[in-house]
């Protein structure tokens, strides 16, 4: 099952400005601990998830970088690819790594993630998932998110679509269930999200 979706900025390798920034997340299960003694409550639960995500994503720009860097790609311009021209998401890079139990979150977790360009699709799954099978939701998820919402556009405000990203989600991530797609069944799913959601 995936615990949480997240999109968030990549900087380039050797970057000197801005900090990692999650712009959008998505939690689908919750942490209970027993042994954490500490009083629960709804704002330490979202400041706690709140860390939680900004630490996974802060790891994933790590990684990223870390894999630019070994395979000797330059440091490019991340925003110089044009809008309009298609992203091939084939070639874009992509990982997965694992998190121990406590780093950041309770339980071990697998981390899978995508770069395009300047933004980072992320899953945060549960350790014995389907790593094939997250890689491949990851990248429709992408390719959906970037064709319908035009996420590589400047000035594209995260915020006002939420609802056309819950949307997707519902549709192809329910309830946090990696599914087994055919490209039919795709399409199908796809000309549903764009009757209820016109561009």
């Amino acid at each position: 099952m995936v615990y949480a979706f997240l999109i968030h900025t990549l900087r380039a390798p050797k970057a000197e400005e801005g900090l990692c920034r999650v712009l959008y997340s998505c939690f689908f299960g919750a942490e209970n601990s027993p042994y954490d003694p500490r009083p629960r409550g709804p704002e330490r639960d979202r400041l706690l998830r709140k860390e939680q995500i900004l630490a996974t994503a802060r790891q994933v720009e790590s990684m990223w970088q870390l894999q630019q860097q070994a395979c000797g790609r330059p440091a490019m311009d991340l925003q110089s690819q044009s809008s309009d021209e298609p992203v091939p998401l084939q070639e874009a890079p992509c990982g997965a790594f694992r998190l121990a139990a406590g780093d950041p979150f309770q339980e071990p977790r697998t981390v899978v993630w995508l770069a395009v360009l300047s933004l980072g699709f992320t899953l945060v799954l549960d350790a014995h998932e389907n790593l094939l099978l997250a890689e491949g939701t990851l990248r429709l998820l992408a390719r959906l998110l970037l064709d319908h919402l035009r996420l590589l556009v400047p000035g594209a405000n995260f915020l006002l679509r939420a609802d056309r990203i819950e949307g997707i989600l519902a549709r192809f991530l329910p309830h946090g269930q990696l599914l087994f797609l055919n490209d039919q069944f795709v399409q199908g799913l796809e000309k549903e999200f764009s009757a209820a959601w016109p561009r």
